[in-house]
């Protein structure tokens, strides 16, 4: 048996935040058995990349970071384990090439990190993937600052849009039970922000319970007294009904922010995309969220370049973009991707033009973004501090409607500011993603 409190560990995390909850959850699980971790790869005697795979680009990221880890084999690195989405989606591949790895892991396989890394050590190189079945919720070890966390509560999609390969990474979508997910949250601490992740959050439970569950789940979270804000990323646009608008808008503590990842505006393109929706009930529904509640900021992505979209689609998004007047939005190329109905079909757009494309519809929303914080100019906003940015010289921070790392911050000027607390910062300029002020009692100051 081997004495893993004697080895040093290290977590190298990829990709979005709901790997980041994996991740967390490993990290928690190495903790707990005792075993040192440290954020420095020299002194790591077993490293793990926790790997994302949804994109070719992110692909490349994995194995150009697997590479770079392995290159330590020459100081303290014993082991090299690769898990999550890569090695999920393309161990067939990855086993005989990639033999700078000496443990493959999928997405639900975490629970058996300990048994299989004990056989490499005996055997040599092993392939677990496919041999966990964990999707509960479970200890964490925050990786975010201490007063935000993330709450992973589904897995899987069960939209199979027609670029996208997270069903046949992540499989159907799945819930975790509600009891689980409540222990998680509750066992996290006081937390300002939780945000609720999932491929599409607004399907919750109703694979476990057989009828849209979130808005239940949601009133019993907000009962908990740790934590003081809910955020709700990725809700699709047909989930978005009376009662989950309502319960928005209502419930004090659900933070007046949505990520509804519409990817389109116009209904050919959306029907070739397998998405459901249309222009006009986009359009409709942005109105209702905005006339139900007023104060909504609502976040959005869009892909670029779909196979056979034309100039005049992209022409027709740009005015979409200028009726819909969201406040955040990312725009990417579309990544054609083998394994997906969009592979295959006609039209396939040169990357150089869906580039163009990209900047366009930023240029455009840029504008939208700007006129949006010019609104807040000369006025006070409540700023959660995130911390400090040296490179400024200031503190740095959050309104409502920005959430962490995706969207814009407000860098401000005060005497004294704590991570986490909440702070009235009148606003003194801004440009088109952030905005710049200062305290009261840093005015006074001066």
């Amino acid at each position: 048996m081997i004495d893993f409190t004697r080895k040093k560990f290290g977590v190298i995390s990829l990709g979005c935040d709901k790997n980041r909850v994996d991740t967390e959850k490993l990290l928690a699980a190495i903790k707990a058995k005792g075993c040192a971790i440290t954020d420095d790869i020299e002194q790591a005697e077993v490293l793990v990349v926790n790997t994302c795979a949804f994109l070719n680009e992110a692909r490349k990221e994995a194995i150009e970071t697997i590479l770079e880890c392995a290159a330590h084999r020459s100081g303290k690195l014993e082991k090299l384990v690769v898990s999550g989405c890569l090695p999920q989606k393309y161990i067939g591949e990855l086993y005989s090439v990639l033999t700078e790895a000496d443990l493959f892991l999928g997405t639900r396989d975490y629970g058996k990190f300990f048994d299989a890394l004990e056989k490499t050590y005996a055997d040599g190189r092993v392939n677990f993937v496919g041999l966990g079945d964990n999707i509960s919720g479970g200890e964490r070890l925050l990786t975010t600052p201490c007063h935000y966390a993330y709450l992973k509560i589904a897995d899987g999609c069960n939209n199979f849009c027609s670029y996208c390969l997270i069903p046949k990474i992540r499989g159907r979508y799945e819930s975790v039970p509600e009891e689980k997910l409540l222990a998680e949250a509750e066992a996290l601490g006081d937390v300002s922000e939780l945000i609720l992740v999932a491929q599409d959050v607004s399907r919750y439970g109703i694979d476990l319970y057989g009828k849209k569950y979130l808005v239940n789940f949601l009133k019993k979270l907000t009962t908990l007294d740790n934590i003081k804000g809910v955020r709700l990323l990725y809700c699709y646009p047909d989930m978005l009904d009376d009662e989950l608008i309502a319960e928005i808008r209502d419930n004090p503590k659900i933070i007046k922010y949505l990520d509804i990842p519409l990817q389109h505006s116009e209904d050919r393109v959306l029907k070739l995309m397998h998405r459901r929706g249309t222009r006009t009930q986009y359009l409709e529904l942005l109105a209702k969220l905005k006339r139900e509640i007023p104060q909504i900021a609502v976040r959005s992505t869009f892909i670029c370049g779909f196979p056979s979209e034309t100039e005049e689609e992209v022409e027709a998004m740009c005015e979409f973009l200028r009726q819909a007047k969201l406040v955040n939005c990312g725009f990417f190329a579309y990544s054609r991707e083998p394994d997906t109905p969009a592979y295959s079909m006609a039209g396939q757009i040169p990357y150089s033009v869906k580039k163009k494309r990209v900047k366009k519809l930023y240029a455009v929303q840029q504008e939208i973004s700007k006129q949006f914080l010019s609104s807040y100019v000369g006025r006070e906003i409540e700023v959660v501090c995130d911390g400090i940015d040296y490179d400024k010289g200031c503190f740095v921070g959050r309104a409502y409607f920005s959430a962490p790392k995706i969207d814009g911050k407000v860098y401000f000027n005060s005497l004294n500011a704590v991570q986490g607390e909440s702070y009235m910062v009148k606003i003194l300029s801004c440009d088109s993603y952030d905005m710049f002020g200062q305290t009261e009692d840093y005015c006074n100051e001066q």
